[in-house]
C-alpha cells in the first residue's frame, strides 16, 4: 500500500497518440459538454473501463457454473452504486453495464446538471460558477465541476446562499435574461 497522501492519475491516457476518429470524438465531448480538455473525457472512459471489467469477470465467473456469495454481493455492489448515481437504469444488469458509454458518465457530472436545471445559460458557465462557488448541492458549496452527483442529489442543485447569484436582480441568472430579451423585443417591436 503506498503512500496516502500522493496524487497518483486518476486517468489512462491513449496507446496510440494521433488516431483522428478518437481525437474527433474527443473534441466532440468538450464542446457537447463544455469540458476544460481531454483529461477530463479520458478520466471518463477510465471510471467507465473499470465497471466494464469488473462486469466482464463477474459475467466470466457465473458462467463457470456455481456462483458464491462473494460474487453475488460484488455484482450487487456494483449495481447499486451505478443505480445510485443514475447511470444505470433501475432494472440494469451487468449486461446492461458493458453497454454503457462515456456520455453516461458525463451525463451526471454536476456541471452538465446544473446546465440542464436551467441554473445557468451555457455549460461553459456552468463550469465557471462551479468553480467559484455559485451552486450549492443540499445548501453545501461544491466547488468541483466533476463532481458526480446521485439521483438524490439531482434535486437539490441551487445557488449557494451567500453567493450574489442567490439575488432575483442579478443580471447573470437565467430568468432575469430571458425576461430581459422577452422586454427588448417587444420594446424592438413597438418602436417599429
Amino acid at each position: 500500500m503506498g503512500y496516502p497522501g500522493k496524487n497518483r492519475k486518476s486517468y489512462e491516457t491513449p496507446k496510440h497518440p494521433w488516431q483522428k476518429e478518437r481525437i474527433a470524438g474527443e473534441v466532440d465531448f468538450i464542446k457537447t459538454y463544455g469540458l476544460r480538455n481531454k483529461k477530463e473525457v479520458w478520466k471518463a472512459h477510465t471510471i467507465l473501463k473499470k465497471y466494464r471489467q469488473a462486469a466482464m469477470r463477474l459475467l466470466a465467473e457465473t458462467a463457470k457454473g456455481e456462483v458464491s456469495t462473494h460474487i453475488k454481493r460484488e455484482t450487487n455492489d456494483i449495481l447499486t452504486r451505478l443505480k445510485k448515481y443514475g447511470i444505470l437504469s433501475e432494472e440494469g444488469s451487468l449486461d446492461d453495464v458493458l453497454a454503457l458509454e462515456v456520455p453516461s458518465i458525463l451525463e451526471r457530472r454536476l456541471q452538465t446538471q446544473a446546465h440542464k436545471q436551467g441554473i445557468t445559460r451555457t455549460k461553459r458557465q456552468a463550469r465557471q460558477f462551479v468553480v467559484h462557488g455559485h451552486v450549492a448541492v443540499n445548501g453545501c458549496k461544491i466547488t468541483v465541476p466533476g463532481y458526480m452527483l446521485t439521483k438524490d442529489e439531482e434535486m437539490h442543485i441551487s445557488y449557494y446562499t451567500s453567493s450574489p447569484l442567490n439575488s432575483e436582480d442579478h443580471p447573470e441568472r437565467p430568468e432575469k435574461v430571458i425576461q430581459t430579451v422577452a422586454l427588448e423585443t417587444t420594446d424592438t417591436t413597438q418602436e417599429e
